[in-house]
């Protein structure tokens, strides 16, 4: 079986222990959250975290497996989806790395791993339009993001959302993927605002 859902970088930069339980369930306020269907929010979704994250994780619960410097939690996010940590040598250097694996899909863990040495082997730093999208959503405060409700169109109903501002102070809600480039720039952080952009290979 192979994943419907893309593998993504979702934070740049290294989350401490704060910031990894946001991440852990940036998509806790989404709509119909009771429902089924959620894996293809989570599955795919990886960030770094510290060592000390990572060992927390190993500790907190007796794994589901360990493979070698690889180990998945026992507890799942949601269906077969649970949370897979990394700890990976890249550049000559420990990494760790939490990632969200559909565990139905047997190849998830291994194409997981692979796509974060590739991401992180690139020889400078640099941030795909997407990866820019998805840092604003992981930093945007729950008060300033959110989800396209009944006053949105049909089809983009459910779609996540930011809250940008306007002249005067005012307020309004847009497409998260509908942002320009300026806007992007405006919501990242003033240090990634001017990485580069990877070439398409």
């Amino acid at each position: 079986m192979t994943s419907l859902n893309p593998i993504r970088k979702i934070f740049q930069g290294v989350a401490g222990r704060r910031q990894m339980f946001t991440l852990f369930d940036r998509h806790a306020r989404r709509p119909n959250r009771r429902e089924e269907g959620a894996s293809i929010l989570y599955a795919g979704e990886w960030f770094e975290i510290t060592e000390a994250g990572h060992d927390y994780m190993l500790e907190v619960l007796p794994p589901l497996w360990i493979r070698g410097s690889i180990f998945a939690m026992r507890e799942f996010m949601t269906g077969s989806v649970t949370s897979v940590c990394f700890a990976l040598r890249i550049n000559r250097a420990i990494r760790y790395f939490h990632g969200y694996c559909d565990l139905s899909d047997g190849n998830s863990v291994e194409a997981m791993r692979q796509a974060i040495i590739e991401r992180e082997c690139r020889p400078e730093s640099a941030m795909t339009r997407e990866e820019r999208l998805e840092h604003i959503w992981s930093i945007t405060s729950e008060a300033y993001r959110g989800y396209a409700c009944a006053r949105w169109p049909n089809s983009v109903r459910g779609q996540r959302t930011v809250v940008l501002q306007a002249g005067a102070g005012a307020l309004f809600q847009k497409l998260l993927s509908d942002l320009t480039d300026d806007e992007i720039s405006a919501k990242l952080p003033v240090q990634l605002r001017h990485l580069p952009t990877p070439l398409a290979a």
